[in-house]
């Protein structure tokens, strides 16, 4: 948990509870304003609101109104006329939209849109042969929108011994030459965990073409990511000096069955596997947690960063029964978030699809600990399981911002304000992030949380 000047862990850091631990956080999130370098003293004041109407919910308690968290998805683009091929390419033009869009909206709509939010570093990924993404001109067509993971089973069914013996040879040797073009020669080069002396039978394959070709690639996709990031990095401030903070990250992770089930084995495979081989599935799954535990903790991030986040996949409602929830995927997140949560940085799980049957299995954290966002989970029910411990958000429907009036929108949010307000710790938004909402529904929404979400004064 560091200063604000010199990132160091304090002295005392291990003294702590995590709920100190947690209020270090919050205070260096606090602190941060006297670091930015504000565009008006109305920006600074609406930073200084905002924070502390976000740390209120966090901690399970009544801010001076319900805040609301805003996604304007692509219409950023859309009304500068900017296709997301475009974008994704050309990061420059993206600011540029999101900066014109700012211009005109940011203040109606509490938020900041960032232009990197469009512009994934494509030509970097061009240059390695990406696979597990697809988007315009690269697995999709040139005038699609957004990108898209593409799940595969890279991780064979026959593979986990290899991978549980040594994860970081399997992600070098094996996962990485399945999704990336770039790498494909290593699945051919010495392993490196049998040295013995001085790289003695690895170094000849620095000798191959194929692997100096890769070498290569991986020094231009370098340097056209250095540029994205020239492009880039100076926008990244622009959201805090016109006052509207975000969450410090502490880092991202996923639950370990998704880590699995997304990146290694996909869909059918793990399903599979719960099926076929379970207990090899577990003793994975171990493995896994373990991994996303040490990474986590061991982040720059994590030392002064607040806020991890976790989309869940594949543990919702439908996915798996009850049973299989509580042997595969809930006791593995479960040590994770308790790590987390033993280190005062606050855990946000996306909860995607419906979570309805699970709302009664997962409240088992200190109040506060735990902020849960919904897509199409019952928020009355989730009030009544969880509202009294964990912070929600959610969840108008991501269809409507996009299909229904600004009066429809209006009525639904003020619905689901009057559901979760009370007491505190709700966040208003969106489900998921709608792909072309109408700018005036967005605008309802914004504007439902501020004559109908406030809070009455002691």
């Amino acid at each position: 948990m560091p200063d604000p000047v010199s990132p160091r862990v304090p002295a005392d850091w291990a003294q702590l509870t995590p709920q100190q631990k947690k209020d270090r956080r919050f205070d260096l999130w606090r602190r941060s304003a006297e670091r930015v370098e504000f565009v008006s003293q109305e920006a600074e004041a609406r930073y200084k609101v905002a924070i502390e109407r976000l740390i209120a919910v966090l901690k399970v308690e009544e801010p001076d109104r319900v805040p609301v968290s805003v996604n304007v998805g692509q219409l950023a683009l859309e009304m500068a006329g900017l296709d997301f091929h475009t974008a994704a390419h050309n990061p420059d033009k993206a600011i540029e939209a999101a900066r014109a869009f700012n211009q005109a909206h940011a203040e109606e709509l509490e938020t900041y849109t960032m232009g990197t939010f469009f512009s994934l570093p494509a030509r970097s990924f061009d240059i390695l042969d990406n696979r597990v993404y697809a988007y315009p001109g690269h697995g999709t067509a040139l005038d699609g929108k957004g990108y898209q993971y593409v799940e595969g089973e890279y991780m064979t069914a026959d593979e986990y011994d290899a991978f549980i013996r040594d994860p970081s040879d399997f992600w070098l040797r094996t996962y990485l030459p399945r999704v990336f073009g770039v790498f494909e020669p290593l699945a051919s080069v010495e392993p490196v965990t049998d040295i013995t002396e001085v790289f003695a039978m690895q170094l000849p394959s620095l000798a191959r073409p194929d692997v100096q070709a890769m070498l290569q690639r991986l020094l231009d996709a370098g340097k056209e990511l250095t540029r994205y990031q020239e492009i880039t990095r100076p926008e990244m401030a622009a959201g805090a000096a016109n006052g509207y903070p975000s969450m410090p990250p502490a880092g991202f992770a996923k639950a370990p069955f998704d880590t699995l089930g997304d990146t290694l084995r996909g869909t059918r495979g793990i399903v599979t596997d719960m099926l076929r081989q379970p207990e090899k599935l577990l003793e994975a799954l171990d493995v896994v947690t373990d991994l996303t535990i040490t990474s986590l903790l061991g982040s720059p991030l994590a030392v002064g960063g607040l806020v991890v986040m976790f989309p869940l996949h594949k543990g919702a409602d439908g996915w798996m029964s009850e049973k299989q929830f509580l042997t595969f995927y809930w006791p593995q997140l479960k040590r994770v978030i308790e790590a987390l949560v033993g280190e005062g940085i606050q855990v946000s799980l996306f909860a995607e699809g419906s979570y309805n049957t699970r709302l009664d299995l997962v409240n088992e954290f200190p109040r506060g600990a735990v902020h849960w966002m919904f897509d199409r989970t019952d928020m009355a029910k989730a009030k009544r399981a969880l509202g009294a411990d964990c912070s929600i958000q959610g969840n108008v429907p991501s269809s409507l911002l996009v299909m229904a009036s600004p009066e429809e929108i209006k009525a639904e949010s003020r619905r689901l304000i009057e559901i979760c307000a009370p007491g505190g710790g709700y966040i208003l938004g969106p489900g998921a992030i709608p792909e072309s909402p109408k700018l005036e529904n967005l605008k309802a929404m914004v504007d439902a949380a501020r004559e109908c979400g406030g809070y009455p004064r002691k």
